[in-house]
């Protein structure tokens, strides 16, 4: 039970982390019908301006509380993120909306492969230690026994859990009833239309791109929070996991890419804990990353349209 306890906890926090990802993904999805194969790298560069900006404050102002110095950090990261997707918009996928389906893939590719060699000339090519702004101290959620350590959360843990869901509520009801919300989704279902409407398709595509990534700088910073450290390839692969949870949830689909994340990180968390037992020891921990990739083939085969299956587009 303990282990459970335990394995359920870690995927909540995982999970949380992969939602905010996923939204980035299926927001632009939902309305340019393309795949931004940067955003994990986005991720990266908030998790680094991070690390820069509490350098910067710790120097400068060094009686500033920790919780005021890691939320003024992430505002700065937040707006660098958000900065850097307007510009790979503007740069990498503007031109090519009418392109063959092959040309942004592409592009996203090469974008997020120089984001990482500029982020190795600006930060290091080694890992950095991301300092802990928030409680590291094990609080106990069940009694243990002799021959099973109890099941613990971390104050950053709970943090993270805590933003992240108050980040997708807020992201929801903005979405869902607000004037931009409204033109995002009518800029979804038919720009051409939308722009009769007085609605400017490029201003919201691009506010869209921004707000996807502030969303990645904190899942960035929640990241980097909890594991300790930062570096230029840390978004690769949490990047190509959220966009398997938003295929999960249904790509395009703001509460499935939400769903999606958190089914993700309890899948990986769970089978990770569990994975050793049933195998007999024959496999580990170390091979988490293979449930990111068969949960995209199971989905990929039995539904692709994935669990909700609808996208932004439809609900306008």
């Amino acid at each position: 039970m303990d282990t459970l306890v335990q394995q359920t906890v870690n995927g909540l926090m995982l999970g949380s982390i992969y939602a905010l990802i996923a939204l980035g993904y299926t927001m632009v999805y939902g309305i340019l019908r393309i795949i931004n194969f940067a955003h994990g790298d986005v991720l990266m560069v908030g998790a680094l301006s991070a690390l820069s900006a509490i350098g910067v404050l710790q120097h400068h102002f060094p009686a500033l509380p920790p919780y005021a110095t890691l939320l003024l950090a992430a505002l700065f990261a937040m707006a660098v993120c958000a900065i850097t997707s307007m510009a790979i918009e503007r740069l990498a996928y503007r031109r090519l909306r009418t392109a063959p389906r092959l040309a942004p893939l592409i592009s996203g590719i090469g974008v997020s492969l120089l984001l990482q060699t500029l982020a190795m000339l600006i930060w290091s090519r080694n890992p950095l230690m991301f300092p802990q702004l928030l409680p590291m101290t094990p609080i106990a959620l069940t009694a243990g026994s002799a021959e099973h350590a109890p099941a613990v959360i971390t104050g950053t843990a709970i943090v993270t859990l805590v933003v992240a869901v108050a980040v997708m509520a807020g992201l929801w009801l903005l979405v869902e009833h607000s004037r931009f919300g409204r033109a995002m989704r009518a800029t979804a279902e038919n720009p051409q239309v939308a722009g009769l409407m007085g609605i400017s398709p490029d201003r919201i595509i691009v506010l869209t791109f921004a707000l996807g990534g502030a969303l990645a700088a904190v899942a960035g910073i929640m990241m980097a929070s909890n594991y300790g450290n930062a570096g230029f390839s840390m978004g690769f692969l949490p990047g190509i996991k959220a966009f398997t949870a938003a295929v999960l949830g249904g790509i395009g689909n703001l509460r499935g890419a939400m769903l999606g994340g958190l089914l993700l990180g309890l899948f990986e968390s769970l089978g990770t804990g569990y994975l050793g037992e049933l195998t007999g020891g024959v496999f580990g921990s170390n091979y988490q990353d293979v449930f990111a990739f068969l949960v995209l083939i199971a989905v990929l085969v039995f539904r692709p349209s994935g669990l909700l299956g609808e996208r932004i587009a439809t609900r306008a």
